[in-house]
Order: structure tokens, then C-alpha cells, then sequence
């Protein structure tokens, strides 16, 4: 299976001890898997696994909200720009780009009581969904949509429903 193309920085913050490298591509292959419009090589993302004080400039300055979140999405294709480019394999286009919070998904992950790695991996799913053009804001269809992506993405992946309720 092929996955966009991958091209990460990742802060000192993000422990070394893990492969982000490796895990971000197993979800990005997982996100093809579910979404396969997100299967191609040729489109590029660059994700960032950043730490809260970036991710908080960042929604302060392009979404108003001033305070940090777990994952930023910017996507460059609409999502038939995405449909067509999935379509027509050849030149590189730039899906957009991912932006992690460090401290946002520790704490999120804290409180969900999982691994980091795995909150991680379903929120690098998330936004490659919104950069498709997927998005959970538009309604309850669409949310669930998203969601039950997700859910599958992350089973590909042996990791647990991310909505289940325990």
C-alpha cells in the first residue's frame, strides 16, 4: 500500500526514544487504507511535531484562537483537487501541511490513558483526513464519517476505537 509522501520535523520536545518517523508513515498507510484518494506517493505532506507554544501562535494567528491544540491542519487542494490529483499519478502536489502539539497530545493522552505514540498516530489520521477535504465541523453526518475512518485507520494500525466509550 502507498501513502503520501512524508516530510518531517520534529522538535526536541517529542521524545527520542520513539520512531516517529516510522509510526507517522504507519498511520499515513493506514489513512490510504481507509481513504485511498490519500494512497498516492506523489502527494506530499509535511507534518510538524511541534511544541504547544508554535501550535499556539499558529491557531492564534490563522484560526483567532489563542490558545494551543492538538493537531493543526492547513490543506493547499480542496477536496476535488485532491480527487483529481489521486487520480492522475505523476507529479508531486503538496496535500498540505500537519502541525502536532507536544504538550496538548501528552496531556490528551494522559487523560485517555494511552500511549502517546498512539494518540499520536490518530491524530497525524485526523488531520490527513482534513487535508483530503474531510472535515467533523460540518455536521453530525460528516463528524461520523470522520470518525468511523478514523476508527478503521487506527485498527489497521492494531491500535483501540479512539470514540469508544469504557
Amino acid at each position: 500500500m502507498t501513502a503520501p509522501t512524508l516530510e518531517l520535523d520534529i522538535d526536541p520536545v517529542w521524545p527520542g526514544s520513539t520512531d516517529w518517523e516510522e509510526l507517522a508513515a504507519r498511520a499515513a498507510e493506514a489513512a490510504g487504507v481507509v481513504a485511498p484518494e490519500l494512497a498516492h506517493e506523489h502527494l506530499l505532506v509535511s507534518l510538524v511535531m511541534a511544541d504547544d507554544e508554535e501550535v499556539h501562535a499558529l491557531n492564534r494567528q490563522w484560526r483567532a484562537k489563542d490558545k494551543p491544540t492538538n493537531v493543526l491542519s492547513f490543506p493547499m487542494l480542496s477536496r476535488e483537487e485532491v480527487l483529481a490529483a489521486a487520480a492522475a499519478p505523476g507529479a508531486p502536489g503538496m496535500l498540505g501541511d500537519l502541525i502536532l502539539a507536544h504538550g496538548v497530545c501528552t496531556r490528551e493522552a494522559a487523560d485517555k490513558g494511552i500511549a502517546v505514540e498512539a494518540h499520536a498516530a490518530h491524530l497525524i489520521v485526523h488531520g490527513l483526513l482534513h487535508l483530503a477535504g474531510y472535515d467533523h465541523e460540518t455536521g453530525e453526518d460528516d463528524a461520523a464519517e470522520m470518525e468511523a475512518l478514523e476508527t478503521k485507520a487506527l485498527a489497521h494500525m492494531g491500535l483501540a476505537d479512539p470514540y469508544a466509550t469504557h
